[in-house]
């Protein structure tokens, strides 16, 4: 394909898109202005309005989005957005009003957020939710500090170490550590499950919490969990659960009946408010019994008059997370996708998940090995071990699909995966979506036995071809 060309390239002395009116900013003194205030030869771009709408209308067409194409992102749950969630989104009640605005004027949005929280405390099933942070990692950084809180208020301050096993979020050590903790990584067995015995062994009267992202980054659905849970709660630490993965969990499996005291929920990525790009997200805190009067504030409450309110009587709270009350165009998103689906929608989004990345994994598992071979939730992992042994890597392989048309799937993560593509198909895609991403990724396992050159040399069907990552890395242009 022939490369996009620059707006400098298309340039030609003497076009104009514009028309400006007559400046009536005086110019006395300007010569009396330092050299280094002024500027000159900014070599601007020449080029007619319609030159520069199809440029950049072009442009667009060359992204890829969740609307344009199939996104098996592992351990991101892009999945479709309703597009009834974005309508309500733009309603003038919900998109035109204040933060600085009184409750009473308010009234609609409070109590879309009171019953979110309790909508959220119900699929969680923990008490108390917040819907302050900003994001998966922030809401990471909620539920820690509200374990130290914790800890802190009991005056147990010999308690300094977190616990995380090797197959979580990588968000997770990094979170720990910001809140002054010092991080312990648990083995996985053979079987994905956190080990046990290793897991007892590194309890003691200095373990504050255990991070668990439950399914895991495996895909897995912990079979120790219950025994996981009794024993952190033995050892007097808390058990945070890191809920990016709670799609498989819906109407399913509820957290706090699995044990976890706090849980932060990506609403961006459950609840199907669009993501990526650095934002907006929502990682709204559940919390149960022993944590959830350490919420930050402010909450969405009803008064007995009937009336909502925003509530900073929180009574141990660790105060405001972020300025206002949430992200919240993604709060409408997520109340409107929760409500059109109702409970038994939510579990049937569950379900369809679990059986789409099952699906998958037996149809790939022939070609590409399965570190992991037992049944997965949402998602899993496959290695491309087997096709490192010919000389073609998994990076290879994730950019050849881009010559499939098909958005690669998450590599090189999970960590304890060597070559490892972790697949998420989610819900939204239909079989024939699935059907044809097998089967790319089949062809490409053909390649890479008969001509592995064609796949260690693409993309070659885009705009752009492979590019150099480590220079990229080293010397970013960012600038034209």
């Amino acid at each position: 394909m022939t490369p996009e060309p620059l707006l400098s390239e298309i340039s030609r002395p003497g076009r104009v898109g514009h028309q400006l009116p007559a400046s009536d900013v005086p110019t006395e003194g300007v010569e009396q202005l330092s050299v280094e205030l002024k500027r000159s030869g900014l070599d601007l771009p020449e080029v007619s309005e319609n030159e520069v709408v199809r440029h950049f209308v072009h442009l667009s067409q060359l992204n890829y989005g969740i609307d344009t194409g199939f996104y098996p992102l592992g351990s991101c749950t892009m999945k479709y957005n309703p597009k009834v969630s974005e309508e309500v989104a733009r309603w003038p009640g919900f998109a035109a009003i204040h933060p600085y605005q009184s409750d009473e004027t308010v009234q609609g949005a409070i109590r879309l957020m009171y019953e979110l929280q309790e909508a959220l405390g119900e699929i969680s099933g923990l008490r108390a939710v917040s819907l302050q942070p900003a994001a998966g990692a922030h809401g990471e950084l909620t539920g820690m500090l509200m374990i130290r809180a914790y800890h802190e208020e009991r005056g147990d301050e010999k308690r300094t170490k977190v616990l995380i096993p090797d197959s979580a979020h990588g968000t997770n050590p990094a979170t720990a550590t910001m809140c002054g903790y010092t991080t312990v990584p648990v083995k996985s067995d053979a079987r994905g499950n956190v080990e046990l015995e290793t897991l007892r062994s590194l309890l003691d009267e200095e373990t504050a919490a255990l991070m668990l992202t439950m399914p895991n980054t495996l895909g897995l659905f912990d079979e120790n969990m219950l025994a996981i849970s009794e024993a952190v709660h033995g050892a007097g630490a808390l058990l945070y659960g890191d809920g990016a993965n709670l799609n498989a969990l819906l109407g399913v499996a509820k957290p706090a009946d699995l044990g976890f005291d706090v849980l932060h929920i990506n609403l961006h990525k459950t609840f199907a408010t669009p993501h990526g790009g650095g934002g907006p997200g929502a990682g709204a805190v559940a919390a149960g019994d022993a944590l959830a009067d350490y919420l930050p504030v402010p909450v969405a409450v009803k008064k007995e008059d009937g009336a909502y309110a925003l509530s900073s009587e929180v009574r141990r709270s660790i105060g405001r997370v972020r300025s206002f009350y949430g992200s919240f165009g993604v709060l409408v998103r997520a109340y409107a996708y929760i409500r059109a689906l109702g409970a038994e929608g939510l579990r049937r989004v569950g379900e369809n998940a679990i059986i789409n990345a099952n699906y998958l994994r037996v149809r790939l598992q022939q070609a590409y090995e399965v570190p992991y071979p037992r049944t997965c939730m949402h998602e899993f992992v496959l290695t491309g071990r087997r096709q490192k042994a010919l000389g073609v890597r998994t990076l290879d392989i994730a950019k050849r699909l881009i010559d499939y048309g098909i958005h690669p799937p998450t590599v090189y993560f999970p960590l304890i995966v060597e070559e490892s593509m972790m697949i998420e198909p989610t819900e939204t895609e239909s079989r024939e979506t699935l059907d044809a991403f097998a089967e790319a990724l089949l062809a490409i396992a053909r390649e890479v036995e008969e001509q592995p050159e064609v796949v260690k040399v693409a993309p070659t069907t885009t705009v752009i071809g492979r590019l150099d990552e480590a220079a990229a890395a080293r010397s970013p242009k960012l600038n034209w």
